[in-house]
């Protein structure tokens, strides 16, 4: 099956997630507003018998599924990129679902007043918010997924195998190393077992040529992830 996904084009966002899930698979796909612009996005959201509320989504045969940790649980169990047994496989939904308010979190400390503000209407809020943030949410959600790694067992989040966590985890570090490189560098030596885990999954062969090729969209201040230099202090 070819799989279409629908995202916006110019940004890793949200879809920059299950990217990574489908490079790491070998599965084919299409970019679509990638490769024929926004309009053909809009056009199935519009024609789905269940139209997803906003991207990403998935077109996969005749299903349309949105929802990043919804798309994940899809294509886990279809390439070997979750556990077979459901139990562990909620478990891997839930973990992603958490990254999934992280990364809310991520979002927020440039826009902490709501996206309809530009970020120059709430600058003073952004430098408020992100002192929190690292203060008390990096070390809680990054310190929980740290603690995880230490007794899985293996080298991954959740034992010997690689899952989709695993990819998600290391965007999670790619991004925050783009957004707040002086602040990421100081935190990292606490979480040392996650940059270990980054650099494992930098260096699996699928992921490498991904990220060494034009399909991964730079880091910009359009995205979730977004330096502003006066946050990072």
């Amino acid at each position: 099956m070819k799989y279409e996904l629908y995202y916006w084009p110019g940004i890793q966002g949200r879809g920059e997630f299950i990217r990574l899930a489908l490079e790491e698979a070998g599965a084919d796909y299409a970019d679509v507003a990638r490769e024929r612009g926004t309009s053909a996005m809009f056009k199935v959201m519009e024609a789905s018998g269940t139209p997803p509320f906003a991207p990403p989504f998935l077109k996969a045969g005749k299903l349309v599924i949105g929802q990043t940790a919804n798309i994940l649980f899809y294509l886990g169990t279809r390439h070997g990129l979750a556990p077979k047994a459901e139990g562990p496989r909620l478990w891997l939904h839930q973990l992603e679902l958490t990254v999934t308010d992280f990364v809310l979190e991520v979002h927020d400390t440039h826009h902490p007043l709501g996206p309809s503000l530009y970020y120059e209407d709430q600058r003073a809020a952004a430098k408020k918010r992100t002192e929190e943030f690292w203060k008390e949410r990096v070390p809680k959600h990054l310190g929980y997924f740290e603690s995880l790694l230490e007794n899985s067992g293996g080298a991954y989040l959740t034992g010997r195998r690689l899952t989709y966590i695993d990819l998600s985890l290391f965007q999670i570090v790619e991004g925050l190393r783009y957004a707040f490189p002086k602040r990421m560098k100081a935190f990292e030596r606490r979480i040392p077992g996650l940059i270990g885990l980054h650099d494992r999954i930098a260096a699996r062969a699928n992921i490498k040529v991904y990220l060494e090729s034009d399909r991964r969209i730079p880091f910009n201040e359009d995205g979730i992830f977004r330096y502003y230099r006066e946050l990072d202090l």
